[in-house]
């Protein structure tokens, strides 16, 4: 079973081990691009459709019910291929982070702006009252509440994006399960390979969750 002999799992792993270690990092790299991206597109559309003037939540909210009623593939395929049909040509690495961190931005405007709405008009007139400037009540009242209650879908969007990192592979972008794929046609061993594959991925899922988790303890406190 832990044979090192060549044709077993063990030694075709060793063998590919550069390979798969940097279809490893691609995913890593798109994976924070993508949700960083994604999240500050989504504090500011989130903040836009919550406060923001008729004109700029009208484009917001085309662009978060168009985008998320997009399949990620779609996407995917025209922020590479439509996009050099318009003139406008970008590395499939680059297209990838474009599609998945508009995905990722639509959903994480939707959640932010039913965390900021969720919190009672109460916290807003209060801080009206003491005088502080619309800038200040996001930055010390609405926003320090909003984010324990966006924490735990910020998560699960998080965990979806590094598992569409996947798809990229449609574009040519060799991650993690694109240079598994390759290896596998080398050696044929299918189910070793993709079940340790799937296994990288559980691990880079259960570390954001458990940052989310993190978080979610340090922000135990801001409740009212």
């Amino acid at each position: 079973m832990f044979s090192f002999e060549p044709g077993t799992f063990l030694f075709e792993a060793w063998v590919a081990r550069n390979q798969l270690l940097a279809g490893l990092s691609v995913t890593a790299q798109l994976s924070v691009l993508t949700i960083v991206a994604g999240s500050v597109v989504g504090v500011f559309g989130g903040i836009g459709l919550s406060y923001g003037p008729w004109p700029i939540r009208f484009l917001l909210r085309v662009y978060v019910d168009a985008v998320r009623g997009i399949p990620v593939l779609v996407l995917i395929l025209f922020s590479y291929y439509g996009l050099a049909l318009l003139g406008v040509h970008i590395s499939p690495f680059t297209a990838g982070v474009v599609a998945l961190g508009g995905f990722c931005g639509a959903h994480m405007s939707e959640t932010v702006r039913g965390a900021l709405e969720s919190i009672p008009v109460g916290q807003t007139e209060a801080a009206k009252a003491i005088g502080l400037r619309f800038g200040q009540r996001l930055r010390y009242v609405l926003l320090p509440q909003a984010i324990r209650r966006l924490l735990p879908p910020w998560v699960n969007t998080a965990v979806e994006m590094v598992k569409g990192t996947t798809l990229l592979s449609i574009i040519g972008v060799v991650e993690l399960l694109l240079a598994t794929q390759q290896t596998i046609a080398r050696n044929y061993l299918i189910l070793q390979f993709y079940f340790a594959a799937g296994m990288l991925y559980v691990l880079v899922n259960f570390t954001i969750s458990q940052l989310g988790a993190l978080l979610e303890r340090r922000t135990a406190h801001l409740r009212y």
